[in-house]
């Protein structure tokens, strides 16, 4: 065991704690977590829970959207773009049917209009919803669908649906886009691709 200069023993800064990439969620989950959401009348969460895995954002980018960022005239738009604030760029993503109806279903029930956040804060009047907030809103899906709430995160709802898109067709620059990564090396670290996954995919080649 090392040893600090006053004599006591070196604890590793990571000793006990879960780090490295937080897991992205399977179909199976998915479905378990959306239909407990609709069961329990959950109108906020569900919408929440189908907008993160549509829109691929993080977490600071989700929870500061307005409605007006999704909303068009009679409705809801198929598809929206978004600032991200991280890297200032524009990253664009779809609204699938039930991500509209979750939403729209919350706007209503809420009574938000165009300039209002759509998630916002029930502690602080005109502000959204924090990150830390939707962090613990987050270990709550997950849990219910009986996974272990310290392997996922935030970051597990935006890697969801790339993760799923990327097994079926292995695109990256697809999933570059849709990620709003500047460089393709940045997406293959994120969906954490390893030398296995590359020796799969050329032992599904024939030549």
């Amino acid at each position: 065991m090392f040893m600090q200069p006053n004599g006591r023993p070196l604890i590793p800064w990571n000793r006990g704690r879960i780090i490295g990439q937080k897991l992205p969620l399977k179909l199976r989950d998915i479905f378990g977590v959306r239909v407990r959401l609709q069961l329990q009348r959950r109108v906020r969460d569900l919408a929440m829970f189908n907008l993160a895995i549509d829109s691929k954002l993080r977490g600071c980018d989700l929870v500061a959207i307005r409605v007006c960022d999704l909303a068009r005239e009679g409705g809801l738009g198929a598809r929206a773009q978004i600032l991200q604030r991280k890297t200032g760029k524009t990253v664009q993503f779809e609204l699938t049917e039930q991500t509209r109806r979750a939403v729209m279903d919350w706007i209503n029930r809420k009574g938000l209009r165009r300039e209002d956040f759509l998630f916002p804060s029930r502690q602080r009047p005109g502000t959204h919803l924090s990150t830390r907030q939707y962090a613990r809103i987050v270990k709550r899906w997950v849990a219910s669908a009986g996974l272990q709430p310290s392997d996922y995160g935030t970051h597990s709802m935006r890697r969801t649906k790339p993760t799923l898109i990327y097994r079926r067709t292995h695109n990256l620059r697809a999933i570059q886009l849709l990620l709003g990564h500047t460089k393709l090396e940045s997406t293959v670290r994120y969906l954490g691709i390893e030398v296995e996954d590359a020796l799969a995919l050329s032992e599904e080649t024939e030549v």
